[in-house]
């Protein structure tokens, strides 16, 4: 039996069909977080369209203010959907909060900054990465950690 904390334990990821359905969401102008989000919300349990209005304020780098990347933004809402304890049992906020800081280092090791200006527009050599990369990169690091989590 799996705990209903770990849906993902009921499903296997396909991650090359997972990451054509985010690129095509970017394609149809979802943002960078709600192609992650809304791609990964049948394995944390909620509904795409409740993924969808949750990760809206967080493209274009927070708000189109050019911060934080919206696919690491995405992957970070992953794992406080995947890993919190609830709202009547906040616990859960420390090992939330590790699991978003490795996505966030590996996505600076990956693509080289985690800043979306910095990745859109480097001054020496123009964009680090196109945002299909960063929200494939992004969807790989929520995988990464859905698979990592253990299987209760």
């Amino acid at each position: 039996m799996t705990d209903d904390r770990h849906p993902r334990a009921q499903r296997a990821f396909d991650r090359e069909a997972l990451r054509a359905h985010a690129i095509d969401l970017h394609k149809r102008n979802f943002n960078c977080a709600q192609c992650v989000a809304c791609t990964l919300a049948p394995f944390v349990r909620i509904d795409a369209d409740t993924a969808f209005r949750a990760a809206e304020g967080l493209g274009g780098g927070f708000g189109g203010f050019s911060e934080t990347c919206g696919a690491l933004a995405g992957a970070a809402m992953v794992a406080g959907l995947a890993n919190s304890a609830g709202y009547h049992d906040p616990t859960s906020k420390a090992d939330t909060y590790a699991l978003s800081a490795s996505m966030v280092t590996r996505f600076r090791e990956r693509v080289g900054a985690t800043r979306c200006a910095d990745i859109k527009e480097n001054e020496c050599h123009g964009a680090l990465l196109p945002c299909d990369e960063c929200i494939a990169i992004g969807l790989d690091l929520a995988i990464d950690m859905l698979e990592s989590m253990p299987r209760r």
